[in-house]
């Protein structure tokens, strides 16, 4: 079973690299593009204690398992596995797994979404028996135990945003949204003026042990994030979030990728303009450079031959004037 948990900040995840301020812009909008439009932001990871070892009957099931979620996910948003768990195999090569995507997600998105976090569990949960891992658009989960269809409120993540305590119409409109929220089965959009709000249950759930996540995530956004403007709590095997001033687009929609395409593509046209401007720079520079060289290696013979017929003229004044000297 999962135990150890290893929360990270989508903050993070959007920066791995130290970049120039250009190459920075281009990242941060292309990686917010991609929040928006596709949803692979990184929201957290558990991963167990046990490790297995390579080349064990484990990892081929394992390894087979997650094959099998990437093929599933283009097929469908949710699904579950059970794979070695039949009498001709030893029990130590046992993996149960599932995947599911946010509900809003066409399926072409969460196929990529999901393959985005098979990549990733590997990376971040290194030869575990049990991980799983949250990105914004979908989740993946495996253990080495049957954990499928079994209630778990654990709280795996939550992220509070700045207070606003004195806004009683903001109370109210939340707090409408999340008895909405509460109400779900499976994966709910609401809004309350300009509260809006999401939440979603894991497919292997039935209602009634949805119902009882929801209202513990529900229960953990008032706790733990008070009066928040904006709000996430991850459990176990459920999830809610609201936010205040905001919209609700975190869907694929072709409008908007085409928008953020062309942000896009009009900050890599300039950013390519100014490399080619630096780099003919850089080229007449260098030209130019060589262009001077050549100017001097043309005139230096000149100057230095004025130079020896000065000297020549000078040392033979000297002469003349110290002979004149000499005679008075």
């Amino acid at each position: 079973m999962m135990r150890t948990l290893q929360p990270h900040s989508t903050d993070n995840s959007i920066l791995p690299l130290r970049l120039t301020s250009l190459f920075f812009l281009l990242s941060f909008l292309t990686n917010h593009g991609s929040y928006l439009a596709k949803a692979h932001i990184f929201i957290y990871a558990g991963c167990s204690q046990e490790k297995y070892q390579p080349n064990s009957a484990f990892e081929a099931n394992h390894n087979s398992l997650l094959s099998s979620i990437v093929t599933s996910a283009s097929q469908a948003s949710y699904n579950s596995f059970a794979l070695g768990n039949g009498t001709s195999t030893t029990p130590e090569g046992t993996v149960f797994g599932l995947y599911q995507c946010r509900g809003d997600l066409k399926i072409t998105d969460c196929s990529q979404c999901i393959e985005s976090a098979v990549n990733q569990i590997g990376l971040v949960c290194p030869y575990s028996y049990g991980a799983g891992l949250q990105l914004d658009g979908c989740y993946v989960r495996y253990e080495h135990v049957d954990f499928l269809g079994k209630l778990d409120i654990g709280l795996m993540y939550k992220k509070c945003s700045k207070s606003v305590s004195n806004d009683i119409e903001f109370f109210r409109r939340r707090d409408d949204v999340l008895a909405d929220l509460q109400a779900a089965i499976g994966f709910r959009v609401s809004s309350s003026g300009l509260v809006e709000g999401f939440a979603q249950c894991l497919g292997d759930l039935g209602s009634a042990d949805c119902s009882s996540c929801l209202a513990e995530a529900v229960g953990k956004l008032k706790n733990l994030c008070g009066s928040a403007a904006a709000a996430d709590v991850y459990l176990g095997q459920c999830y809610a979030r609201y936010w205040a001033s905001g919209y609700y687009d975190f869907s694929s929609d072709s409008s908007h990728e085409d928008q953020v395409g062309k942000t896009v593509a009009i900050i890599v046209g300039v950013l390519a303009g100014l490399a080619v401007l630096i780099v003919l720079l850089s080229f007449m520079r260098k030209a130019l450079g060589e262009f001077l060289h050549f100017l001097i290696s043309l005139t230096f013979p000149f100057y230095y031959f004025q130079f020896i017929i000065g000297l020549f003229w000078i040392s033979k004044f000297t002469r003349k004037r110290k002979r004149k000297c000499q005679k008075k």
